[in-house]
């Protein structure tokens, strides 16, 4: 069985969730009894990268590379487009390395013509050379957006026969960004992102990130499975160790948000419309979903566009309850940040106090 289908049942069959939380049931929205507005008047509608799109909602990165993989980026992507929200595919190494793989990424822009679509290129192949001519290769292949660095050190330090390489990332990102007409967004696999790296993103030239923090799928968790089921004591035993490494999605959030001026795309462990809406609250531009989507999109487009039609509700319901018209509405709602993510957060020099006096 391919690595990648492996991944996909593995996701989809075993246990992988964290025993950590996303940090959201720390985020409190203050309810308006009288919002003053009427429901109808409330619009999701948002403008990403020059995309026009239905809601701030974005299907985050999966697969591709295989049959099986085809198969659920044409689902995903015809409801990207029938919805008008963002898709992003999974990594596009195999398809620079095996050409023959390349439709099973390149449906994705056939069956989303219009919608925004990321590309998605790992930083160890950075590290290992790869660069301006393999980059532009992701983002033609599919037209993209914009272009995903994807940042998994986590998941290849516990992956049986992982690429560990990240010696020179920043640089190459200087070099892309320089070089590339095409905006980059770094994104993490399942960690989170602190505000410090966040920071010398930004400054390399990267001009967005996916947060992909602690909370929903762990892949050190996937990697333990399938180290388990190839016999690899070691890497199985690892894959445990760090199964709840990271940092929490709501934090990340509000650190990179609060140190940056780069567009943030939230996700890690958001299953809810409302953990959008409070994203959005504390700064981020985009709420993304991955494990939920393929959940759905393996029953098939009927199942998927249904799902999606509800988190947009869910969206445009929790808006209208704190008073926010629009999304640009909601940066200025009142935010209660309690608890753990609180105290994480004072440590490490960030205030929130005055997420909660917002009029």
């Amino acid at each position: 069985m391919c690595i990648r289908d492996r991944h996909i049942r593995v996701s989809l069959e075993e246990e992988v969730e964290t025993d950590i939380a996303t940090g959201f049931k720390d985020i409190r929205l203050i309810h308006r009894a009288l919002p003053e507005i009427n429901l109808d008047e409330v619009s999701t509608e948002t403008t990403f990268y020059g995309k026009k799109l239905a809601a701030p909602l974005i299907i985050s990165a999966i697969t591709g590379g295989t049959d099986e993989a085809k198969e659920i980026n044409t689902v995903l992507a015809e409801v990207a487009e029938e919805k008008q929200i963002g898709i992003s595919v999974g990594s596009q190494r195999i398809a620079i390395a095996q050409p023959e793989t390349v439709p099973t990424f390149s449906i994705v822009r056939e069956k989303a013509p219009t919608t925004f679509v990321m590309g998605n290129l790992g930083c160890p192949q950075l590290s290992l050379g790869w660069s301006i001519d393999e980059a532009q290769k992701c983002i033609d292949m599919i037209k993209a957006d914009a272009l995903a660095l994807h940042m998994n050190p986590l998941q290849e330090a516990v992956q049986v026969d992982g690429d560990t390489n990240y010696h020179g990332v920043y640089d190459k990102l200087a070099e892309l960004a320089a070089k590339l007409e095409t905006p980059i967004i770094m994104k993490e696999t399942g960690a989170g992102i602190a505000w410090e790296d966040a920071a010398k993103m930004q400054q390399a030239g990267a001009s967005g990130l996916e947060i992909s923090g602690v909370g929903g799928t762990s892949w050190s968790a996937v990697e333990y499975h399938i180290a388990k089921e190839v016999g690899k004591k070691d890497m199985e035993y690892l894959g445990r160790a760090l199964w709840n490494w990271g940092i929490p999605t709501a934090i990340s959030v509000i650190e990179t948000t609060q140190k940056t001026k780069l567009n943030v795309i939230s996700s890690g462990g958001i299953r809810t419309g409302v953990e959008i809406v409070k994203s959005l609250a504390l700064g981020a531009n985009m709420g993304g979903l991955a494990k939920p989507f393929l959940e759905k999109a393996v029953k098939g487009r009927e199942a998927l566009s249904q799902y999606v039609d509800d988190i947009i509700r869910e969206i445009r319901v929790a808006m209208f309850l704190v008073g926010a018209r629009n999304i640009e509405d909601l940066s200025r709602v009142p935010v209660l940040v309690m608890g753990k993510t609180a105290e994480w957060l004072r440590l490490r020099g960030i205030h929130v106090e005055g997420y909660a006096k917002r009029v």
